[in-house]
């Protein structure tokens, strides 16, 4: 259960090698939060995220890797499912994504395929498993990081926009649905961020960092937002640009 704060106890991140998830966790971990599982695939990174929040955390702090594949959504319920039969599970972080790549996904439509089926499908596998599980224990908070790039899919990054459109529209119905559940649903919609995702991009205006977000996603959660915005500013940059005439919006340097 979460502390008198509102901070979970226990952890759940689904992409557990996603910077801002570990920004996240880095953050609640420091706090009360005392039992990590990061879900993802094997590898020597996934193992030094878990060795870097067991240091953080100290003795009292359990933190495990569980296999997990976005592109496997077979696997989901059986892989998932079980981490809920061990205990509650206060809180489930969906951080997986792929950004593409524009040109070559557009010239690739398998390409193209293989980031909506990973931001989009693998999404709505996981997330309604661990959704089912929260709502049979009766309470948690499920966060979802979406993106802005969703709210007004640009001509730049259309493949990866419009897989984050699809997501921030899954994960408000999901809200909705599990609305007097118990469960809390919380879409996350940074802009920029300066990850390794987006190392070799040029940066964006109103550009922020993993630990702004973690900070914010703190902040919803004792709030019991139904969704944040990273920098709060975007969430009026991202109105006035979801109504402007689209052969307005076609020619913003975007």
């Amino acid at each position: 259960m979460k502390d008198a704060f509102g901070t979970p106890q226990s952890l759940l991140v689904l992409g557990g090698t996603s910077g801002i998830a570990l920004a996240t966790a880095r953050r609640l971990v420091a706090r009360r939060t005392r039992t990590v599982w990061l879900a993802g695939r094997a590898s020597p990174a996934l193992d030094a995220a878990a060795d870097s929040l067991r240091e953080l955390g100290g003795p009292g702090t359990t933190v495990r890797t569980v296999p997990f594949d976005a592109l496997d959504p077979a696997s989901h319920e059986e892989t998932l499912a079980k981490l809920f039969t061990d205990g509650d599970i206060d809180m489930v972080l969906l951080a997986f994504g792929v950004l593409g790549d524009q040109a070559h996904d557009e010239a690739t439509p398998c390409a193209a395929v293989r980031v909506a089926q990973t931001n989009y499908t693998g999404a709505v596998s996981a997330g309604l498993v661990c959704a089912n599980a929260l709502r049979t224990q009766g309470h948690g908070s499920l966060v979802v990081l979406s993106s802005v790039a969703g709210e007004r899919v640009r001509r730049a990054n259309f493949v990866y926009g419009s897989s984050k459109a699809g997501l921030d529209a899954f994960a408000q119905g999901l809200g909705d649905a599990l609305h007097g559940s118990g469960v809390h649903v919380m879409v996350v919609r940074p802009g920029f961020v300066r990850t390794g995702m987006t190392a070799a991009l040029p940066e964006a205006p109103l550009a922020t960092t993993p630990e702004a977000v973690a900070e914010a996603i703190e902040r919803g959660l004792r709030r019991r937002a139904e969704v944040v915005w990273v920098p709060g500013v975007l969430r009026v940059v991202m109105s006035a640009l979801r109504h402007l005439p689209r052969p307005l919006f076609r020619r913003l340097p975007l």
